[in-house]
C-alpha cells in the first residue's frame, strides 16, 4: 500500500508538473493533431483536474461510479470541443503515460519492495484507465447517436 500511497501523493500533489508534461507531449504527439493547436494554458488546468480527480478515486473500493461520473463530463466537453474519439482516446492514453513516467523521474520506488508495490499500483492504475475508457467510448457512442453530424472534424 506504501506504493498506492506514493503514486496517490505524486498525482495529488504534482498534478500541474504532470499535466505540463503531458500537454508537452499531447500538442506534439503525431497521434494527436487536434491537440497541436490548443495552448499549454487551456490544456494544463484540465490535465491537472482528470489527474486530481483521478488521485481522489484512487482508493475507492469501488471506483467505477465517481469515475464514470467525472469521465462522463470530460467526454462531453472533449465531444462538444469537436475532438475525435481516436484522439481523446490516445490523449488519455499519454496522460497514465505522464503518471508513471513522472513516478520515475521522481524515483519514487526505489527499492525491490517498493518496485513490488509499485507493480500492485499499476495493476490499480490499469484498471481504472480501463473504467475511464470505458466511460469516454460509451459516452462518445452516445453523443454520437443524439447528435449526428455535430462532431466538428478538423
Amino acid at each position: 500500500m506504501l506504493a498506492s500511497l506514493k503514486l496517490l501523493d505524486l498525482m495529488a500533489n504534482h498534478s500541474e508538473a504532470i499535466a505540463k508534461q503531458w500537454a508537452k507531449d499531447v500538442t506534439k504527439n503525431a497521434r494527436t493533431p487536434f491537440f497541436h493547436y490548443l495552448s499549454e494554458d487551456y490544456l494544463v488546468p484540465q490535465a491537472a483536474e482528470f489527474y486530481r480527480k483521478l488521485s481522489s478515486v484512487y482508493t475507492l473500493r469501488d471506483a467505477f461510479p465517481t469515475i464514470a461520473d467525472f469521465m462522463t463530463k470530460y467526454s462531453e466537453t472533449r465531444f462538444r470541443e469537436g475532438v475525435p474519439l481516436p484522439e481523446a482516446f490516445y490523449a488519455i492514453t499519454l496522460m497514465r503515460r505522464h503518471i508513471w513516467l513522472y513516478a520515475e523521474f521522481q524515483a519514487i520506488f526505489i527499492n525491490v519492495m517498493e518496485q513490488q508495490q509499485a507493480l500492485d499500483s499499476q495493476t490499480r492504475t490499469i484498471l481504472i484507465f480501463d473504467y475511464i475508457v470505458y466511460v469516454l467510448t460509451d459516452t462518445y457512442v452516445k453523443l454520437m447517436g443524439e447528435t449526428p453530424g455535430k462532431n466538428k472534424k478538423r
